[in-house]
């Protein structure tokens, strides 16, 4: 078996393979082809019934269900996507509208033997799965093909933190840290399945521009030009960041570019986690061991506690999801006089008193990204500035997820957490507005680094 049985789960109760058409995978989280375990698992089932291979994804059609950065980037994926496929004889669809209604439908109408999706532990994601749980009648399994480690096997339960969660993942790497399979190519004898009817015909290939025109986006958050789009894209991105690991020692100094850059393709599943490690493992040498320890430690470990914390906390874009003492030192503090208090629109337009802080705006604003020590000095003057615990979270939320490239993710919830509530973080001495939570400061950010060249160079114009 090439894909670990601890990677799968059965999410509904149909345990027989009872129908005769095409094995479905439902690509929602990790929209790749290959090194992606969802995608073994699903072939391995076809070849096992010899059955067709049909791989489907669904675009939800409501206003604004995007923005244009993130749409297009997503899109930007598919060509790649949809030309492997066809080399493979694999049949690729992409439905539009409700998830939960046109997966059902497309599964019932060809008679599907069974459905395969990877794991995402949002609540939207998971409510869907739920769904389509109650009313399928044909197998329906859950692959986590984002993770090194399986979320549900790292922990069956909310991690305290790093401390916590690290020995769990790090002594079962030797298990799931393993090279991927190939993706084969569909014998030709099985064919592709596909009835002509209200999914098209066998063979027809998926028209993007209509996809584009059927989408409904918010155009005034611009696509971005710095990072281009598609699994080779990625791997060229990987190879680069690989080749100048020892940049990684800047990381942390928002004026240099020792960051990796590959979030964009994680978070749009364009780009395995698994492969990025395989890859940094195959450069380390003595020389850059520590960049490439430190660089796996955030990949690895610190990525996939927020997935633990977002799958385990129903709570994760709520301040009812922060730990006790974090709630308790937030409100006794709830009244304290806050020396400014910013709208949404002070926020969002990057119009506060303080310039550091606009510059971080104004850098995700135009990049679609910020670096992740502004990330975190942004989310607590938002905090400082804002009447209440709950509205900062309200404010941090809606900013990341309409404007980052990688908004509406388990690490900018968990981030936020962190920043505003304390989740993974303990406390701190007690000061005003803050409590117990940890504090940061301009005069700090600037002994870090060239505060006043970070500045210039985000500038509003």
């Amino acid at each position: 078996m090439p894909v670990h049985p601890n990677r799968i789960r059965q999410v509904n109760a149909a345990l027989e393979v009872n129908a005769s058409g095409p094995v479905v995978y439902w690509m929602n989280r990790d929209k790749r082809l290959h090194d992606n375990w969802a995608v073994l698992f699903a072939q391995q089932l076809a070849l096992q019934h010899q059955a067709p291979f049909h791989i489907i994804l669904c675009l939800p059609t409501h206003k604004n269900s995007f923005t244009a950065r993130t749409f297009d980037f997503m899109l930007g994926g598919f060509p790649e996507l949809i030309d492997d496929c066809a080399k493979l004889g694999i049949v690729c669809k992409v439905l539009l509208g409700s998830p939960a209604k046109n997966v059902f439908e497309y599964v019932s109408n060809i008679h599907a033997r069974c459905l395969v999706t990877d794991f995402d532990p949002l609540i939207d994601s998971q409510q869907i799965v739920h769904e389509l749980s109650k009313h399928l009648t044909v197998p329906f399994f859950e692959v986590d093909a984002h993770n090194v480690v399986p979320v549900w096997q790292a922990s069956n339960k909310q991690e305290f933190g790093a401390y916590t969660i690290r020995r769990k993942i790090t002594s079962q790497l030797e298990t799931y840290l393993v090279d991927f399979p190939a993706v084969v190519p569909m014998p030709e004898q099985i064919g592709a399945g596909h009835e002509q009817g209200e999914h098209g015909e066998q063979g027809e290939r998926v028209d993007l521009t209509a996809v584009k025109k059927a989408i409904s986006v918010d155009a005034t958050v611009a696509a971005i030009s710095w990072c281009l789009p598609g699994q080779m894209a990625a791997m060229h991105a990987l190879n680069q960041f690989a080749d100048g690991i020892h940049r990684y020692a800047d990381r942390n100094n928002p004026t240099l570019r020792g960051q990796s850059d590959l979030s964009p393709y994680l978070h749009h599943g364009q780009i395995s986690a698994q492969r990025i490690a395989l890859k940094m493992l195959s450069v380390e040498s003595a020389e850059n061991s520590v960049h490439v320890r430190s660089f796996l430690e955030e990949l690895i470990v610190r990525k996939e506690l927020s997935d633990n914390f977002t799958y385990y906390n129903a709570n994760y874009s709520s301040t009812d999801g922060f730990p006790a003492w974090a709630q308790q030192t937030l409100h006794e503090h709830r009244g304290d006089v806050r020396e400014f208090v910013y709208e949404l629109a002070d926020w969002e337009n990057a119009t506060t008193h303080d310039d550091l802080w606009n510059a971080a705006q104004t850098q995700l604003v135009i990049t679609g990204k910020m670096h992740g020590y502004m990330r975190m000095y942004w989310a607590k003057k938002i905090l400082e500035w804002t009447e209440s615990p709950e509205v900062a979270l309200a404010v941090g939320i809606y900013l990341n997820d309409k404007y980052s490239i990688d908004g509406i993710d388990p690490n900018g919830y968990t981030g936020l957490a962190w920043s505003i509530g304390g989740v993974h973080d303990r406390a701190w001495a007690e000061r005003k507005v803050y409590g117990k939570i940890r504090y940061m400061n301009a005069n700090g950010a600037a002994r870090k680094f060239d505060a006043k060249s970070y500045i210039t160079t985000y500038a509003k114009t």
